[in-house]
């Protein structure tokens, strides 16, 4: 049987990051209670209504008022005392970041609506949920780890690749494996004038239909398959397992867990304070521990690449050996 991924063990190579360093002030700021002032479009994103771009549309077309006055231009500063009202209608209270874990269905899409009325996540969404967007998209085919967030400004910075953190798939795919191929997507490769960057791919089980796991910080549009297909893979099967150092683990086809604030905040590098003011511990993104001083929980090590093999191992383990070679 090849339509159930192999269990592996969770993956411990991938592209080297950044350096570690600390969260930026203004993304501490989303959750400090306390905000200061902010432009209008900004504070209707982070209330989870729209964009920034479409905020400064909905201005334009005179549907946005700050204390009673219609706004005609964008430039306008609101702080947590502004009455603001869209199309007559306060905008909602905006809460502290919150993050959720949700296993995406495959046969949904991830936009509130679709002109072709195919089902979207939000319909399969618990009722007391409160008003969330998605971190990113997976296609309509794809399933696996989607992340959502009531928090516009968190979602775009989660969102960049500048974040420097891996997104792993399993892929299930159809013809033949090559080798220098799928290595070679260590450097980038460049599919019908789209430059995708720095690719792992490791063989976990080969066959008529093999399956991969596949490692990546950009995630542009239908990338894996697209890429795929330019080495002769067909793919059957996507499941997105893990965004940075979120997992889907066991989470249950269209469920939801939330994630500690405490655990967001450590990931993203924002220090937690203590009772008396304190910082507990040193702000910095989530990075694995410099080359020769090993990790923990199964975090990517950097310096290390897989080596491909495409000798399938007994009983459909994983086929991949790995080796040392100079990180990038």
């Amino acid at each position: 049987m090849t339509d159930q991924p192999p269990t592996v063990p969770a993956a411990k190579t991938g592209p080297s990051r950044p350096k570690p360093q600390r969260a930026s002030a203004e993304l501490a700021s989303l959750f400090d209670s306390h905000r200061g002032a902010e432009r209008i479009a900004k504070r209707l994103a982070r209330a989870g209504l729209c964009s920034r771009r479409e905020a400064e549309r909905w201005i334009a077309d005179g549907r946005v008022a700050v204390d009673d006055a219609v706004l005609d231009s964008p430039a306008v500063t609101v702080d947590e005392n502004s009455r603001i009202v869209v199309d007559g209608q306060p905008i909602p209270v905006i809460e502290p970041p919150r993050l959720w874990r949700f296993h995406k269905p495959r046969g949904t899409v991830t936009t509130t609506r679709d002109p072709e009325g195919r089902p979207t996540v939000f319909a399969r969404l618990p009722a007391d949920l409160p008003r969330v967007m998605t971190v990113g998209r997976l296609d309509f085919d794809s399933e696996g780890l989607l992340l959502l967030t009531n928090d516009g400004a968190l979602a775009r910075h989660l969102e960049l690749p500048s974040t420097g953190w891996l997104r792993r798939y399993r892929a299930r795919v159809y013809g033949t494996l090559n080798d220098k191929a799928l290595a070679g997507l260590k450097r980038g490769v460049t599919v019908d004038g789209i430059d995708y960057g720095p690719i792992e791919v490791t063989v976990d089980r080969l066959g008529k239909n093999s399956w991969l796991t596949i490692g990546l910080r950009e995630g542009k549009n239908r990338e894996v398959r697209r890429v795929m297909e330019h080495l002769g893979l067909t793919v059957s099967r996507l499941i997105r397992i893990s965004y940075g150092p979120f997992q889907l683990g066991d989470v249950a086809e269209a469920g939801v867990e939330e994630i500690k604030t405490r655990v967001l905040k450590d990931q993203l590098g924002i220090a937690t304070l203590d009772d008396s003011g304190h910082a507990k511990a040193k702000a910095r993104l989530s990075r694995p521990p410099p080359p020769g001083r090993g990790s923990k929980g199964g975090k990517d090590k950097p310096g290390k690449r897989a080596t491909l093999s495409l000798k399938p191992s007994p009983g459909g383990q994983r086929a991949d050996r790995r080796r040392k070679t100079p990180g990038r």
